[in-house]
Parts: structure tokens; sequence; C-alpha cells
């Protein structure tokens, strides 16, 4: 199992990741958000992505305005930069948006440990799931994604899964 936790991995990824690495690296953004435990997530890591993806960093922040104040004062220079608050899962979050370079970033974070958050346990199961299955089956989510399903609901067609394959993918036994 890949360590999602650190990024050394796409160092030897295919060339979107290498330069997913670079970009990261480069521009120290990992380095920057280190104290909310950040965690690179979504599609990229697991070689899913299409050509818009973008690179979801998940965070987890004790204090919001520290958040806030933080990214904003990181990134606000950065191309597209935006910056706002939601209710996800029934959770306060903060999302932020911007580019560096040739790809789009999302910091999203929430008062709950990244690797309690469901975009880290959907990709470590959508992870698995594309282990056990041949590259035929990852194919076919590219496709599905090519044609505007969003990641869950793309693995929750081709699993036959039938009602909120947010929900349903976190049961998943592989």
């Amino acid at each position: 199992m890949i360590d999602f936790t650190n990024i050394e991995y796409l160092k030897n990824g295919n060339p979107r990741q290498i330069q997913a690495y670079k970009t990261l690296t480069e521009n120290k953004v990992l380095e920057i958000l280190a104290e909310f435990d950040p965690i690179l997530a979504g599609t990229i890591p697991i070689n899913i992505d299409i050509e818009n993806s973008d690179l979801d960093i998940i965070c987890y922040w004790e204090n919001k305005t520290d958040f806030i104040t933080k990214i904003t004062s990181a990134f606000e220079n950065k191309t597209d930069f935006k910056i706002w608050e939601a209710n996800i899962d029934e959770h306060e979050s903060v999302i932020a948006n911007f580019k560096i370079e040739e790809f789009e970033i999302e910091i999203f974070g929430q008062n709950v440990p990244t690797q309690n958050q469901n975009g880290y346990k959907h990709m470590v199961i959508e992870h698995k799931i594309l282990q056990s299955k041949d590259e035929n089956f990852r194919l076919e989510i590219i496709k599905l994604k090519q044609n505007g399903y969003k990641t869950e609901p793309a693995f929750g067609k081709l699993l036959g899964l039938k009602n909120n394959p947010y929900k349903e993918l976190l049961d998943y036994q592989v």
C-alpha cells in the first residue's frame, strides 16, 4: 500500500504525478501547510485523473481563523485565488482554489484529522479497488470521468452501488 501521507511516491509515478511532485515541492505548498497535516488526495495520486483534474490537498485545522489567515497570506497572490467557507458532511469547511503552473490547486480544510476525512478515506478505498481490478476497470473510470462523472459516482456505477456512492464507498469491502 502506498503511503499517501508523503508525496515521495509521486517521484516514480506517471508524467503527471512527477510534474505534480515538482510543482508542489518547488513551490513549497505542503511545507507551507505542514502545521495542518496536509495530504494530497484525489485522482492524481491514484492515477485516474483526467486533463483538468486538480491537486486536492486536505488539511486539518483546529483554529479556523488561523487556517484562513495562513492560506490567504501564503496563496492570495496566486492566479485565480479564492477562499470560502461551507458546511460539508456536517463539518465546517474552508476551501481555497488557485493555480500554480499548469495545476489548479484546491486546499480543503476541516476540524477533522486528515486521515479521518472522507476525501482521504475515499481515495484509499478507491486505490484498493483499483488494485483488485484490471487495467480495463481503471480506464473505464477515466472514461466515465471524461464524460462528466465525478469520481465516486463513477466507481458507484462500475461497482453497481445503488444509492449514495459517497456513503456506500466508505463501507465497500475489497
